[in-house]
């Protein structure tokens, strides 16, 4: 396990995001895994992270 902290980037909340909404019919329950990362993808983004 890497020792490293790195940013959530968009692209791979957007990763787990589709995978997670393929295999559950198309939904992401709020409050997930997937929304976590792509709320905090958004911010790294808007914090310029």
């Amino acid at each position: 396990m890497s020792k490293t902290k790195t940013s959530m980037s968009p692209k791979a909340a957007a990763r787990i995001q589709s995978s997670t909404a393929k295999s559950s019919g198309g939904k992401v329950s709020k409050g997930s895994f997937a929304a976590r990362a792509q709320s905090t993808a958004a911010g790294n983004a808007k914090s310029g992270k």
